[in-house]
């Protein structure tokens, strides 16, 4: 059997990138006696960054599991990416846990990207630490990042210990409950006295502690009003109490490269961070019946039906596919049979696993609130339910934001189409904020993601596990073409060549649709003039006409055709004549009718720190973009709303990269069609005539 609910702590480990996410969980692993070892980054040897894309680029670019324990209790933890490209993992993540630990650089402080995943949190209702980390780095400044802590998040911190030191002389801390100085000797702490020097500030900090736990609570606040001093009891309970209602925010600082304070952090999980029962009891895990759309909670507990979800997909192509999943009730076995309730599917249960990073415990059994794998499901993908099919339960989908950035994909082999289409199904299981389709009009394979890095690393995975490489190229802008005033012109075809000929006469008008308007075909032929059995050829001819383009090879939308009158040849007229004839009105009638390029226009949501707002709507301006507002964020941070040519934003991650130094963030999405500026459509005209040239 699996580990008692109370005792189990699922904590994802949140920031941006930098802030040393991956370097703590190393630490706590090693003072959980997880590891033998203290891995670093620079090494390449930690447990929770394994793939070779993240050894290399010594960042996470993916979520990873790391399973130890910590005073009789079971830690989760679950080390998320934290660079703008892989954030959409993060998110998922969270949808699987109970709290959530949130690292902060004292020197650099909050970046764009933790205030994004705070976001995310606060989403889900996720209670949360901070651990203020890298105080013995150069410029480490404990109270210019508790404030901007606090500035950025909108959010009281209240710090339960305080650095001695800082930088270089950075030696240990002081614990604000026990009131304790303490310092680590080859990561392990002493306890000792408090630095008459440092006296003062720690009970001015203790006495701000005491107040924020005694206003969480009426009765703790009542007792300390009438001067009655708080019980340690009483102090865990408030700390715990004002940490699950988020009335404000437990912060302990360290450095996890030396291991110092991470011991004081993993206690402070285990009193501030729920159990699953706890956040259960607090925001009850609820979902809906599939069959009639009731609504349906799920408590914690092992005699309860099953009900999990999937929040993360291994693809590998040896060993298979591994799933992820956190248990929110029942209990489930490895020979299982579950029904999957978001596919409609049966799923049975196969060999299921503890992970610490890549290494795999087998389990047999396990119960709510545990995080396993399981190997070789047959359907199960990321963010699926899974339940008892006697009573079923759906629970919410992650919601991933469309792609950011697209690229043509050429496989550098002739013949090779096949593999990287194959081997990029199989990363899209791993990665749902991909997505990858052949453009029906380019006849490219097109690939979609977050950001330039996420593309690269993906097709870096595609040769490492596939075999197969590609180069990627500008994606081809969905131009069209329309019309801006009515014109009418007659389509005849005649050939005669020896034996039965062809002729097809008509005479058609073309007028503009509004925006958005589609195609529209109208026949007013009266009195016989072009058989019945001809007609739709005309309209055949028109379309297929309207997909080629008639100015620039961009198909034509939002144009009406009515065809009038016309003529027909007792032997020699055929369907054939008539789609030729139709396509011949056209191209005449198109002449006269104003024919123009229309481009794709995409809605843009810019974050940025104020600092950077002027650089960021100038560059919007340059390209061709109109800004429709700004808005003030927490923390001081900006947010512009534009609308600008998909053209211009085609490599815009990586200007927005240089324009913020890597602290903006932006998101975009489809809105509309308008007319390419004259000397744009020029160019493009030009290009199909130079391409019609070579061809």
């Amino acid at each position: 059997m699996g580990f008692d609910v109370e005792k189990i702590r699922n904590v994802a480990v949140i920031a941006g990138g930098g802030a040393g996410k991956t370097s703590l969980v190393e630490a706590v692993l090693f003072d959980a006696k997880a590891t033998g070892r203290l891995g670093t980054i620079e090494e390449g040897n930690t447990v929770t960054d394994f793939e070779p894309e993240e050894m290399h680029r010594k960042n996470s670019l993916s979520s990873s599991l790391a399973c130890s324990d910590w005073k009789g209790h079971r830690l989760n933890l679950v080390d998320t990416p934290g660079f703008i490209n892989f954030l959409e993992d993060t998110k998922c993540c969270l949808s699987a846990v109970d709290g959530a630990v949130v690292v902060v650089g004292a020197r650099v402080g909050v970046k764009a990207e933790t205030v994004k995943v705070w976001q995310y949190a606060d989403d889900y209702e996720i209670p949360r630490v901070i651990f203020l980390n890298k105080m013995d780095r150069e410029n480490a400044n404990f109270q210019n990042a508790l404030e901007g802590i606090e500035q950025s998040f909108g959010m009281t911190a209240v710090p339960l210990n305080i650095p001695m030191g800082a930088e270089s002389s950075f030696e240990g801390i002081i614990d604000l409950l026990k009131m304790k100085a303490v310092t680590f000797k080859s990561g392990s702490p002493v306890e000792g006295e408090i630095p008459e020097s440092l006296k003062e500030e720690a009970e001015d900090y203790h006495r701000q502690l005491i107040e924020k736990v005694a206003e969480s609570d009426d009765t703790l606040l009542e007792k300390y009003l009438e001067g009655s001093d708080l019980t340690e009891e009483e102090i865990h309970e408030g700390i715990m109490q004002g940490t699950l209602s988020r009335a404000f925010v437990p912060l302990v600082c360290g450095s996890a490269t030396e291991n110092i304070g991470v011991q004081q952090l993993l206690d402070t999980i285990l009193f501030c961070l729920p159990s699953p029962a706890a956040k259960a009891a607090k925001t009850p895990v609820k979902g809906t019946n599939p069959k009639n759309g009731d609504e349906v909670v799920r408590n914690p507990e092992p005699g309860a039906p099953v009900s999990l979800r999937v929040f993360k997909t291994l693809a590998d192509p040896f060993a298979g596919k591994l799933t992820i999943f956190r248990v929110f009730s029942g209990t489930v076995k490895s020979d299982s049979a579950l029904f999957n309730a978001t596919r409609d599917s049966k799923e049975r249960m196969g060999n299921m696993f503890y992970l610490l990073g890549n290494k795999q415990t087998p389990v047999k059994e396990v119960g709510p609130g545990e995080i396993v794998a399981v190997a070789k499901l047959k359907d199960a993908q990321t963010g699926d339910t899974m339940c008892d099919a006697a009573h079923p339960v759906l629970f919410p989908p992650v919601q991933f934001i469309d792609p950011m950035i697209s690229y043509a994909l050429d496989p550098k082999s002739r013949g090779d189409e096949e593999k990287v289409s194959s081997g990029l199904q199989r990363l899209l299981e791993e990665d749902p904020s991909l997505k990858f389709h052949r453009d029906m009009e380019s006849k490219e394979m097109i690939l979609g993601g977050m950001g330039q890095m996420h593309l690269e690393v993906t097709l870096e995975k595609l040769k490492r596990k596939f075999g197969v490489e590609v180069i990627m190229k500008t994606p081809k802008i969905a131009y069209r073409e329309t019309i801006r005033a009515s014109s009418s012109a007659q389509g005849k075809y005649k050939k005669q060549s020896g034996g039965r000929g062809q002729f097809g006469d008509c005479w058609i008008k073309i007028e503009p649709l509004t925006r958005g308007g589609g195609f529209e075909f109208v026949n007013q032929i009266v009195g016989g003039a072009i058989p019945r059995q001809y007609i739709p050829a005309v309209e055949k001819g028109i379309v297929e006409k309207m997909k080629e383009g008639l100015i620039a090879g961009y198909p034509v939308v939002d144009m009406k055709a009515t065809l009038y009158d016309g003529s027909y040849h007792n032997v020699d007229s055929s369907e054939m004549a008539f789609k030729i004839a139709g396509s011949m009105g056209l191209q005449k009638a198109v002449q006269t009718a104003k024919a123009v390029i229309l481009e794709p226009i995409v809605n843009v949501e810019v974050n940025t720190p104020e600092e950077f707002l002027g650089n960021v709507i100038g560059d919007l301006n340059a390209k061709r973009g109109k800004v429709q507002g700004v808005d003030s964020m927490a923390g001081g941070a900006q947010k512009v709303n534009a609308q600008v040519p998909m053209a211009e934003m085609l490599t815009y991650a990586n200007q927005l990269n240089s324009l913020t130094s890597g602290q903006g963030m932006y998101t975009m999405e489809s809105s509309h069609y308008e007319e390419v500026p004259s000397h744009i459509a020029q160019k493009l005209i030009d290009e199909k005539e130079e391409a019609k040239k070579e061809g």
